[in-house]
């Protein structure tokens, strides 16, 4: 006998019920006490209120053993809004069999990619898993099953990808994280290719969780993870800054924030911040800060690669995004790390068409063994190579000092659309003090006079108006100029013609060089 339209409902509802109830009550009650977000409330702070629409909620496992303890598969998919534009979210569940990867969840996941994909929304995932599912994913007609989507970690870069580490990370959540233009993790959390138990069974041999992917690995060491954060809440409230500078997808211009509401600095800070004198050193960062609109520089990656700066920001409401040497890390000589760095930042903001300023005060790229051994001149080619692929505006700002190969890599000459030069601006292959040495064969406690008679003949054509002389600059400014300079210089770089949309070379690019 067929069931009444009202018993269809009915039945509708209770199934509805046991999706949003998860794993019970017990698991919930145990993630409360631990201090952490289930997986539908990370959801509910992430969006704008009341805009997630959920698909798949009433997928289950393939093995019927299992359907009935696998609310939504483990993964909680759908899209929703975030300032009101749409996004697409991955929500791992890991009160549902630790939200381990299985063909039914896998679909979900690809069928939200094409959507996001095909409708150019950011894709998120709020990343905490056990890896993969066994006892299914055992056994050869497991591993036939798998790797049917020959696309299936493939970066083209048609829209943002953001990844949360919110908590044990294996399998496919590492996957997408290593994938993704922006990474938090909170701390406490854990990414690695496999659990500190299954390596330690592995190689025969304790393993520290926290040594084998902790947040102080991923944020100074790998450099996969862009901010560490304390909390669920942090991280979700880093998501919606970090979007906030970022176009829905690779065919739009980043959104913008009226001009009127942005905070200009006071620039006369600029001359306390930056010391006249070389020997002295000063935090980039800070700099920064002191140019672009007040509160928007958002820093990414400030852990790893110190030497350099990266970072989102807006100037008169337009993002932008920042590229710095750091004379407090290393004197800003850039290493391997920072080459690194700034050269995965490029990539991201040329596929999403997000200008370049670079900000540069730097004696080159470190020498000695240990940057040979990292394979230095690879990571400065792949730099350079990025800086040349880049297609949007690119600005860049001598501050102090730009030497050698880095004065190329850091936008100097035909590498930026204009270049300027504070009036405290050295640019020559190497530092005089230096070149005075490997020209002449000595150093000034050999003989003081000499030495500094001939560093004063190779410093005199390395002044800004030296440079400007010879049209390596567009122009000298005053400290106090650099942000007036940099908005009007993007107002003329806007590429009215192709609408700010740049040509994309890299958006195939590896995810991590």
């Amino acid at each position: 006998m067929n069931a009444t339209y009202e018993e269809q409902r009915a039945e509708l509802d209770a199934r509805v019920s046991v999706a949003l109830a998860m794993g019970g009550e017990a698991k919930l009650a145990q993630r409360r006490a631990g201090g952490n977000l289930n997986a539908r409330e990370r959801i509910d702070q992430l969006l704008d209120p009341g805009s997630f629409s959920e698909t798949g909620m009433l997928a289950v496992s393939v093995l019927p053993a299992d359907r009935e303890t696998s609310p939504a598969d483990a993964k909680i998919t759908g899209t929703g809004r975030i300032e009101g534009r749409r996004v697409a979210v991955v929500s791992n569940d890991m009160t549902v069999k630790g939200a381990s990867s299985s063909a039914v969840n896998m679909r979900k996941i690809g069928r939200l990619k094409e959507t996001a994909t095909r409708n150019g929304m950011p894709l998120i995932f709020l990343g905490e898993s056990s890896g993969s599912r066994v006892p299914d994913s055992l056994g050869a007609e497991a591993m036939a099953a798998a790797g049917q989507d020959p696309q299936q970690y493939c970066r083209r870069r048609e829209t943002p990808w953001v990844s949360a580490v919110l908590g044990p990370c294996l399998g496919s959540s590492t996957w997408y994280t290593c994938l993704s233009d922006f990474v938090v993790m909170r701390k406490g959390a854990f990414l690695a290719v496999s659990s500190a138990r299954v390596t330690s069974l592995a190689i025969g041999e304790a393993v520290d969780p926290e040594e084998l992917g902790g947040w102080k690995l991923h944020a100074e060491q790998t450099g996969l993870v862009d901010m560490v954060v304390d909390s669920d809440a942090e991280a979700l409230a880093a998501i919606r800054r970090f979007l906030s500078y970022l176009p829905s997808h690779a065919g739009e211009r980043p959104p913008s924030q009226p001009a009127a509401e942005a905070i200009a600095p006071d620039g006369d800070k600029l001359l306390e911040l930056v010391p006249s004198a070389r020997s002295k050193t000063y935090d980039m960062r800070k700099v920064i800060a002191g140019i672009v609109d007040g509160g928007s520089f958002l820093n990414l990656k400030d852990r790893f690669g110190r030497a350099a700066v990266t970072g989102l920001a807006r100037l008169n409401g337009e993002s932008v995004g920042i590229v710095a040497s750091n004379p407090m890390f290393k004197g800003g000589a850039m290493d391997p790390e920072a080459c690194r760095k700034v050269t995965s930042f490029l990539v991201m903001c040329d596929s999403f068409n997000i200008p370049i300023v670079f900000l540069v005060d730097t004696p080159g790229f470190l020498v000695g063994i240990e940057g040979e051994r990292k394979a230095a001149p690879a990571h400065i080619m792949n730099m350079i190579h990025a800086v040349q692929l880049c297609s949007v505006p690119k600005l860049s700002v001598i501050v102090r000092k730009s030497y050698g190969q880095a004065y190329i890599n850091m936008g100097g000459g035909r590498n930026s659309d204009e270049v300027a030069a504070w009036t405290s601006a050295d640019a020559s292959f190497m530092d005089p003090q230096i070149g005075v040495s490997v020209l002449h064969g000595i150093k000034r406690e050999d003989d003081p006079e000499r030495f500094d008679r001939l560093k004063a003949e190779l410093a005199r054509d390395t002044s800004a108006y030296a440079l400007a002389g010879a049209f390596g600059v567009q122009s000298v400014i005053a400290p106090q100029q650099t942000r007036a300079w940099l908005i009007d210089a993007l107002a003329t770089h806007r590429r009215e013609r192709n609408g700010g949309i740049g040509e994309h070379e890299m958006r195939s690019w590896p995810t991590y060089i």
